[in-house]
């Protein structure tokens, strides 16, 4: 994963100045023999993203489906279809890029479906679901990275314990704790999931006072 971190960036790039040459060419004062060497850009680093990505969903799924059931969200899963790119594709689609002004196809457009059987969360998933989804990807990712990296990353969780109940609290809590540190906020000391080790209240904007 590493290596692959600044693929999102270069390709950003490699797309602007695709769009850039875009309009340049239905303003007048460039050519399509000089979009060629951005469409070709676009294309290489396209298919590197969209392979990265799809090998990190692969590995994403089987954590996030075992963390999602034990907060109560069965069947979940992540989807990631990519339609193919190729320079081939975006030359055949050059007018409508043209007349956009914009690259129409590619990974910038591309989305990660979550879905718990038939439905997309996303589209028709209630608020509980959606939060237990974004709880259980939040899991899946800390421990993908602990296991790839050596060690487990900070965890930052704002005020998203309310909407759990007593059950689904102390599950995360123990999760948290295999994990390393995790910083929570809450407006409710008791909508904590577990005894923190240190807690600190703030109120009207104070710094902070440790209770503990």
């Amino acid at each position: 994963m590493p290596a692959q971190a600044a693929l999102p960036a270069e390709y950003g790039a490699a797309l602007a100045q695709r769009n850039a040459a875009l309009r340049g060419i239905s303003l007048g004062y460039s050519t399509r023999e000089a979009l060629r060497p951005w469409t070709e850009r676009v294309a290489d680093l396209g298919t590197q993203l969209v392979a990265a990505r799809g090998e990190v969903i692969a590995a994403l799924e089987p954590l996030f489906a075992t963390h999602a059931g034990e907060l109560g969200l069965a069947d979940a899963a992540l989807r990631y279809e990519a339609e193919t790119l190729s320079a081939e594709v975006l030359e055949e689609r050059l007018d409508r890029d043209l007349e956009r002004g914009a690259t129409g196809t590619g990974p910038h457009l591309d989305d990660v479906e979550i879905r718990a059987g038939e439905r997309d969360l996303r589209a028709f998933g209630s608020q509980g679901e959606q939060r237990l989804a974004v709880l259980a990807l939040l899991l899946a990712e800390a421990e993908l990275v602990r296991e790839r990296r050596g060690f487990p990353p900070l965890l930052l969780l704002d005020d998203v314990l309310s909407e759990l109940d007593p059950d689904r609290r102390l599950i995360l809590a123990e999760r948290l704790r295999t994990y390393g540190q995790a910083l929570i906020t809450s407006t409710s000391a008791a909508a904590l999931p577990a005894e923190p080790d240190q807690l600190v209240e703030v109120e009207a904007g104070d710094a902070g006072t440790v209770l503990r």
